[in-house]
């Protein structure tokens, strides 16, 4: 395993994100290869953190006073042991290849872990959709579906959306897949119910975390039930996550986007949670227009000179980071555990660092990571996918009783695997141990390719 990490640290040094995602996997995998031996023979590790395939191209597109920008688009076609490419779109400033890299590479096992026959990519630009026209938008998506066309197919690969990659972009991105390609097939997940998508698809990986959380809670003779809840994010995942919470009988006290966030000390209920809703996927505001609707609630700009995230610091029982990558360093981690909270589910791809995961693990607080706790979108669009293949639509009572015994057959799987390699009660190893296993057999099946 050392010998696997130094290579990739070699071969891609700049690329941190990808590193803690493979450092993060291989700590936890050595009991596999230690009864195993027969991965190490074939080389199941070193051809895991490689990608079958990368993606790299410009993408050119006029704004609405004609002027041209050219962005840089990827995607990331990681491993097909199980199934064909898939995984979402992200459209951020932020994206670059390292970025695609882990997140292609957690989505190997977190699509292994849903039960349904699924490989692992992502892909994405770093374009920021935010501010951008609706036309801005669509001349971009056409661009960048000009040429990722050539490399995607509802058996080869199939996207879905991310952050920044919402209906709207899914169905330009559609549209101008079917124009190149003259067939309408079930190439991209996300897309309207009314021409191909699936009900409960936007819901889904919000739905899911929590679903995962109320199992992990189970598991120690508790419920969601008047549980205090901090959730970072108020995109499609924070969103939906603050929903299920409420339905489930918790209350939901926080919601952020990159300028700030909001404390609502009386609670986020449904009728506020429709209003912020309307103000982040209509209006495409920031979220402090929340605290003009609600003037009792506390909006705390970003502060740029502070290490820390004050979300973090109120009274809670349980945390759903689930806005983007390593948003919770070692300090939040710290305060998380002393305002009370007992139990972190991540919705955002990896939102830890590893030093607060070990804090979370020093501290008994039960830690659900994100390559099982969000692997609810991803289960859904593979719902989709079967839907597109018979031309039917399930009901949206069918889509979420189907979603809730995933993510319970989910939670099994990582409590299963931790304790049957000497990890029990650990989330995090059981989910990548699970995974690894599904994923590393398939190789040793099909040989050395």
């Amino acid at each position: 395993m050392e010998q696997v990490l130094a290579t990739v640290l070699q071969r891609d040094p700049e690329q941190q994100e990808f590193h803690q995602a493979v450092t993060e996997f291989l700590e936890t995998v050595k009991p596999v290869l230690d009864r195993h031996p027969e991965y190490r023979n074939f080389a199941v590790l070193e051809r895991l953190v490689e990608p079958e395939r990368m993606i790299m191209f410009r993408v050119p597109w006029m704004d609405d006073r004609g002027r041209v920008h050219v962005n840089r688009g990827y995607r990331v076609e990681m491993n097909s042991a199980i199934g064909p490419y898939k995984g979402g779109l992200r459209f951020h400033p932020s994206v670059n290849l390292s970025v695609i890299k882990f997140l292609a590479f957690e989505q190997v096992f977190k699509n292994a872990l849903t039960t349904l026959s699924l490989g692992g990519g992502k892909g994405g630009a770093d374009f920021d959709p935010r501010d951008r026209s609706d036309t801005e938008v669509m001349r971009f998506c056409q661009s960048f579906m000009s040429e990722l066309f050539r490399h995607i197919g509802e058996d080869t690969d199939v996207p879905a959306g991310d952050i920044g990659v919402s209906g709207r972009e899914i169905g330009f991105l559609f549209g101008m897949y079917k124009k190149l390609q003259n067939k309408f097939t079930g190439v991209l997940t996300g897309k309207g119910v009314s021409w191909g998508g699936s009900l409960i698809r936007p819901e889904a990986t919000g739905y899911g975390v929590v679903y995962f959380a109320s199992e992990m809670l189970t598991l120690i003779g508790q419920t969601m039930e008047c549980k205090h809840c901090l959730i970072s994010g108020s995109g499609n995942v924070a969103q939906y996550t603050a929903e299920k919470v409420l339905q489930l009988g918790g209350r939901v006290l926080t919601m952020s986007d990159s300028s700030g966030y909001i404390f609502d000390e009386e609670g986020i209920d449904i009728a506020k949670l429709e209003h912020l809703k309307e103000l982040k996927n209509v209006e495409r505001g920031r979220i402090e227009k929340y605290c003009q609707r609600y003037p009792h609630a506390e909006y705390v700009p970003v502060d740029p000179d502070l290490d820390y995230n004050p979300l973090w610091q109120h009274e809670a029982d349980c945390a759903f980071p689930a806005a983007t990558q390593n948003e919770i360093n070692a300090k939040d981690a710290q305060h998380l555990v002393e305002v009370g909270v007992k139990l972190v589910c991540e919705g955002a791809n990896m939102p830890c660092v590893p030093e607060a995961i070990s804090l979370f693990a020093e501290n008994d607080v039960l830690f659900g990571p994100a390559k099982a706790a969000n692997a609810g979108g991803v289960a859904v669009s593979g719902l989709e996918m079967a839907q597109d293949a018979m031309r039917l639509s399930w009901t949206r009572d069918e889509v979420d009783t189907r979603l809730r015994s995933i993510m319970e057959k989910i939670h099994q799987t990582c409590v299963d695997a931790a304790a049957y390699y000497g990890h029990p009660g650990d989330y995090l190893a059981g989910a990548n141990i699970a995974g690894f296993v599904k994923v590393g057999n398939a190789m040793l099946d099909q040989g050395v390719v």
